[in-house]
């Protein structure tokens, strides 16, 4: 793998169209300046001064801000937002960034999902107080399911790859529930070729005939029985090919600084990581691997291939401090002389 080969990658991926479904949530961060602290004459306690708001797309939102900074050429989005100014305020920074949001839903019977981030200067930098979050905690509506399904599977045929986020931990509260899962397993075997890639938090045992990026303490939680802390690499691995064999497609299981255990139907192999010295920000760095895995599978990388890229991505993003970074095709190909130091090992070799 070299710079012509990357080269030919995010040329090809100008001409492809990709599919971002999941929960998009608003990240809505507030600056507080101390200097313009202020007693509440009604309460007595400090009233904090936001000097500034600053709005970013969150969740399944980043995941799509990461594949258009790679320069997919259409970049869409289906998901749920109330019929709110957070769901506005979510739509305008997408489609600052170029994504499409044609497919949203949009619903009074819903709020859109915010994470409400205070962020109080100190020093040189700044720390972020109790977030404030935004959800919706009733089931989704039964209608509001078929509506979802019914455009899943009519934009289906017409794209290149279809990015998953289940991100919402209360069952059946969010984009992604049961009944959609079961929409997208008969997707998955409707068209085999598709690269149909899942992030799901709580979830990933539940889905067939699609790919996965869990991480480890995902995967672990959902099989039930282990303690991330106190399971060595073959029983990792072990549970990795259960993951496989009830997924059927590929997993991709992200390690942090490690990088990534790819497993097939041939073997499980460490993709390692591009060591990046500190200080690092690694919020964003699981959707940035995530978009560049798919970006690699929709131009018919293998998998082991497909993790590389993603390690590189991410390599770039986490030393982007203070945001939820991402990674562009310059990024990536001033890193291209490292690509051929990301050579995959047997699992629990060293």
């Amino acid at each position: 793998m070299d710079r012509r080969c990357l080269e030919q990658l995010f040329s090809r991926l100008k001409q492809k169209t990709v599919l971002v479904v999941g929960d998009f949530f608003l990240d809505r961060y507030l600056m507080i300046d101390p200097a313009k602290d202020e007693p509440s004459l009604e309460t007595g306690l400090t009233a904090y001064q936001v000097v500034e708001v600053r709005n970013s797309p969150g969740a399944a939102g980043s995941v799509a801000d990461s594949l258009a900074a790679l320069e997919i050429g259409h970049v869409m989005a289906l998901s749920l937002l109330g019929d709110d100014g957070a769901g506005y305020d979510l739509r305008r920074e997408l489609h600052r960034r170029g994504i499409n949001t044609e497919a949203m839903i949009i619903d009074d019977r819903l709020r859109t999902p915010t994470y409400t981030k205070p962020m109080r200067q100190q020093g040189e930098g700044d720390v972020e107080l109790n977030r404030l979050d935004i959800k919706n905690f009733s089931p989704t509506p039964p209608d509001i399911v078929d509506k979802i399904a019914a455009r899943l599977a009519a934009l289906a045929p017409k794209v290149d790859g279809i990015a998953v986020i289940d991100q919402v931990a209360e069952a059946e509260c969010g984009v992604v529930t049961t009944a959609l899962r079961q929409h997208l397993t008969q997707i998955a075997q409707t068209y085999p070729d598709l690269p149909i890639i899942v992030d799901s938090r709580a979830r990933a045992w539940q889905y067939r005939n699609v790919m996965l990026t869990p991480n480890a303490q995902e995967v672990l939680a959902g099989r039930g029985g282990y303690e991330s802390e106190e399971v060595d690499d073959g029983q990792l691995a072990a549970v990795g090919q259960e993951l496989y064999s009830q997924a059927g497609r590929p997993v991709f299981i992200t390690l942090g600084s490690r990088g990534q255990l790819v497993i097939t139907k041939s073997r499980s192999s460490l993709v390692p990581t591009i060591f990046v010295p500190g200080p690092i920000d690694v919020v964003g760095a699981g959707d940035s691997a995530m978009a560049g895995i798919l970006a690699a599978l929709m131009s018919q990388w293998e998998p082991i291939d497909a993790a590389k890229l993603g390690n590189v991505t991410a390599s770039i993003t986490i030393q982007k401090l203070g945001t939820t970074g991402t990674a562009s095709p310059a990024e990536v190909l001033a890193q291209a002389p490292l690509f051929q130091h990301l050579t995959p090992r047997k699992w629990g070799s060293s």
